[in-house]
């Protein structure tokens, strides 16, 4: 098991535990057996009953959550610092002493089955997932978080066990931690909780630090499917329309501009240019978003809105119209450094929130092996050029390259 700890100033303490697990790891025909076992992990271990799992954090005042992507499973407690040690107790029993009770299994299927079913009712949640499934098919990314309700119907308690016995190992984990507390305090709570509840017998941390421009292991990339166009047929008050493309992956250095270009773009801001044009000027949309996600051997861009049917092509050429200018056109340098300060800005806040910190360092020790500083990914930032951000454009938004969905 890796650990990372970072000092704070504040009576409150975050820890979080990492598991290099979800959907990409799962076997043909179990799609959602990862986030079904996420759900399981709070239903009792061998010494906690589901009631107890689930209430022990919140009697210390804390929380306790957990969530699951395409590459990993965490776990994540806060509580005051005095209840440090209480909370990585909990995340260790749940992490290697799960019992998952059948009548447990039954009850939960069902509510992850509705989790689907509300999923399905949110057309502009759905998009995203139905596009990455068919722009990623054929690769072991092409699976949706929450899975199918016909995998899920078939995964009983051995199932869901031996996945549970294969996924979570101390090889496989990653535990972090933001307290005001000393360092080798906290490495002595994380190594007698991993040697009381681990059933491997050399179950040990190991440390975070590895030379410089080393990784985690990177691994080959995945197919490049070719573009698509589709149009599927929905009751929807308005038209949904996603289009974007595959993209750098987690250890592609052009994942710092092309992070910043989609910023510019269509980031969580008023100023992006897309709402600017689409929302602001036009009043096309209420929202429009570009996103960027990254994964260890894959990426994929994407830009979404929802409009009016009738507005459906004034919206396609307006974006495309934006795409083409940061494609041929050099952004000044005042625009640049506007645009840079931005992101950094957004950067430096979402770094001073506790778990926000934690979770960010359990996902750089678990793709590059160790702790990226704040102050190298700022630098990172401050080193993209005009013509960086350009290059990016014209590969990425290429308009050969681009596919799109849209619910009409």
């Amino acid at each position: 098991m890796r650990f990372a700890f970072k000092r704070s100033l504040s009576p409150v303490a975050y820890c979080a535990l990492h598991v290099r697990t979800g959907t990409r790891y799962e076997d043909a025909g179990r799609g959602g057996l990862a986030h079904f076992t996420e759900h399981l992990l709070f239903k009792g271990t061998e010494t906690r009953s589901a009631g107890t799992v689930n209430s022990y954090i919140e009697k210390l005042g804390g929380e306790l959550n957990a969530y699951t992507t395409k590459e990993e499973t965490v776990i994540h407690a806060t509580v005051l610092k005095e209840d440090l040690r209480r909370a990585v107790d909990l995340l260790m029993d749940i992490a290697f002493r799960c019992t998952f009770p059948e009548k447990e299994i039954d009850k939960e299927r069902s509510v992850v089955l509705e989790e689907i079913n509300t999923y399905r009712d949110s057309p502009a949640e759905q998009i995203y997932d139905d596009f990455e499934e068919i722009i990623f098919e054929g690769t072991p990314l092409s699976m949706p978080v929450l899975g199918k309700a016909k995998y899920l119907r078939k995964a009983d308690r051995e199932v869901v066990a031996d996945y549970y016995r294969k996924m979570f190992r101390d090889e496989n984990m990653y535990f972090t931690a933001v307290a005001d507390m000393d360092e080798g305090r906290v490495r002595e709570m994380v190594e007698r909780s991993l040697e009381k509840y681990s059933w491997q017998e050399e179950a040990a941390l190991t440390e975070t630090d590895s030379p410089s421009g080393t990784t985690a292991g990177e691994p080959e990339l995945l197919k490049v499917n070719p573009p698509f166009v589709r149009t599927v047929s929905r009751r929807n008050h308005q038209t949904h329309c996603i289009l974007g493309a595959r993209a750098y992956s987690a250890y592609d250095s052009r994942r710092i501009s092309l992070s910043l270009l989609v910023n510019i773009l269509g980031g969580p801001v008023a100023n992006s240019r897309l709402n600017l044009l689409l929302r602001e000027r036009y009043g096309l949309v209420y929202s429009v978003d570009a996103s960027y996600g990254l994964y260890s051997d894959a990426g994929i861009a994407t830009i979404y809105f929802g409009c009016d049917r009738s507005n459906l092509d004034r919206c396609l050429s307006l974006t495309g119209r934006v795409l083409t200018s940061l494609r041929e056109d050099l952004l000044s340098t005042r625009a640049l450094n506007w645009a840079k300060k931005q992101l950094l800005g957004q950067m430096a806040i979402a770094s001073d929130n506790g778990e926000a910190q934690v979770l960010s360092m359990g996902k750089s020790l678990m793709t590059y092996g160790r702790v990226i500083s704040n102050s190298e990914s700022a630098a990172l930032v401050e080193a993209v050029t005009a013509e960086d951000l350009r290059k990016v454009a014209e590969e990425v938004f290429n308009p050969d390259a681009m596919s799109r969905l849209i619910y009409s």
